[in-house]
């Protein structure tokens, strides 16, 4: 695939066989993202379990501290006082049967899916739709619920899913390119203690493989995952921790992985 010469003197900046700090994976996403929009900056992390045993899959939700930087919209299937409650607590679509139908006529202009446990018998049939974006609602992250007004105020204030794919790499926003230093790197820890946090009872050997931060248009950042506590990965937060890095400072590699489309 070729790219265009912003990508490529971007690509020139990062040290492709290193992993970064994490203070110094953060600075380089902000000085190597160039697109004219705010660019959103993602983390792809790569585990060491094994996905085809249900046992060893990842699903949950976390709040980020810092939120994501913009708007979800949430949709919301729900009738009667729920449906009024999800309106009134800020959902940007409502509906029961009507919205149904026209998310299975291929609708899906929002980002999180909220629904009743009634309304599931009818949403269900959906999965076809809303399963391959991740926007199917499931209770073992909150989203089927009849408190609907509590999960849309979550969702708006930036409570975020997550899970593993086939690879068993989880793929994560955790914010933009606009958002300071200390800002990314609290939210970026908030994610690794949560992976940590959720890790598998059957999981054996080596949990978190690699893991690589990225703004939208721009190249893969190798982190070093050997720090996984909030204290020492903000230890680095407002430094010229990317100078410091071009001038020699070494990290411990992590293990190679190349971020698969979310």
């Amino acid at each position: 695939m070729s790219h265009g010469k912003r990508y490529r003197q971007a690509y020139e900046q990062i040290d492709r066989t290193h992993s970064y700090d994490p203070a110094e994976a953060v600075s380089l996403v902000k000085r190597t993202a160039g697109a004219g929009f705010d660019e959103t900056v993602e983390l792809h992390v790569r585990l060491g379990v094994n996905v085809r045993h249900a046992e060893e899959q990842l699903r949950g939700t976390l709040a980020l501290p810092r939120g994501l930087g913009k708007d979800l919209t949430v949709a919301v299937f729900a009738d009667g006082d729920a449906a009024s409650q999800a309106t009134e607590a800020g959902a940007d679509h409502v509906g029961g049967d009507d919205l149904v139908e026209r998310v299975e006529g291929g609708w899906t202009d929002f980002d999180v899916a909220v629904s009743t446990p009634s309304m599931m018998p009818k949403v269900g049939k959906l999965g076809r739709v809303l399963g391959p974006q991740g926007k199917m609602p499931n209770p073992k992250v909150g989203t089927v619920t009849d408190d609907v007004a509590k999960a849309v105020g979550e969702a708006k204030a930036g409570k975020v899913e997550y899970r593993t794919d086939k690879q068993a790499i989880v793929h994560l926003s955790i914010g933009k390119t606009s958002f300071d230093e200390p800002a990314l790197l609290e939210n970026y820890a908030a994610v690794i203690e949560e992976i940590i946090r959720a890790k598998p009872a059957a999981a054996k050997g080596r949990y978190i493989l690699s893991a690589t931060m990225t703004p939208t248009m721009g190249p893969g950042i190798r982190v070093d995952t050997t720090k996984v506590r909030a204290g020492e990965i903000m230890a680095g937060a407002g430094g010229s921790a990317a100078d410091e890095s071009a001038e020699g400072g070494e990290a411990e590699a992590s293990e190679p992985a190349e971020p698969q489309p979310a």
